[in-house]
């Protein structure tokens, strides 16, 4: 199987994208992360939803997470208020990687190979031409478990033709 036959529609935000709706956005719909375009439409970045929770979290309970245990409820409920005004690129780590991206003729092991080497939770699929970068969509690490699972048979072996 291709990249090109694993690639599915997926959600993605702007560099100035606002980041409480981009945090909404990966809530509502669980997402892993969301594929960051910049400014000419192009795959800039990966946000982890991992790095949108590090961002709720106080610097000084990063630092010190026996601080966490003294916080009360009531401000941990207003965590969310430090994406308030805030856009996604402000989020993004300040050496962020660029994402990764298969090209469409990639195998589902050659994308697996690029999601373990870069750790992200996906990888984009796109064509790149003279004029710039065309999305074909995105490959979750859960979507490609699926599919690599799919090839084991009940009985752990693999499918018979």
């Amino acid at each position: 199987m291709r990249a090109r036959d694993l690639a599915v529609e997926y959600e993605s935000v702007s560099v100035d994208s606002d980041a409480l709706e981009a945090a909404r956005l990966m809530a509502e719909h669980r997402l892993p992360g969301l594929l960051v375009l910049d400014e000419r439409g192009e795959p800039k970045a990966i946000l982890p939803a991992s790095q949108m929770v590090k961002v709720l979290v106080p610097e000084y309970v990063v630092e010190d997470p026996t601080l966490a245990a003294v916080v009360d409820e009531r401000h941990a409920d207003r965590l969310c208020q430090a994406l308030v005004g805030r856009r996604v690129g402000d989020c993004l780590p300040a050496r962020a990687a660029p994402p990764p991206i298969a090209a469409p003729d990639d195998t589902a092991l050659e994308v697996a190979a690029l999601m373990a080497r870069v750790r992200s939770p996906l990888v984009a699929v796109a064509e790149r031409a003279k004029d710039g970068t065309h999305m074909l969509g995105v490959i979750t690490a859960a979507h490609l478990l699926h599919e690599l699972l799919g090839a084991v048979g009940g009985d752990g072996g693999t499918r018979q033709p």
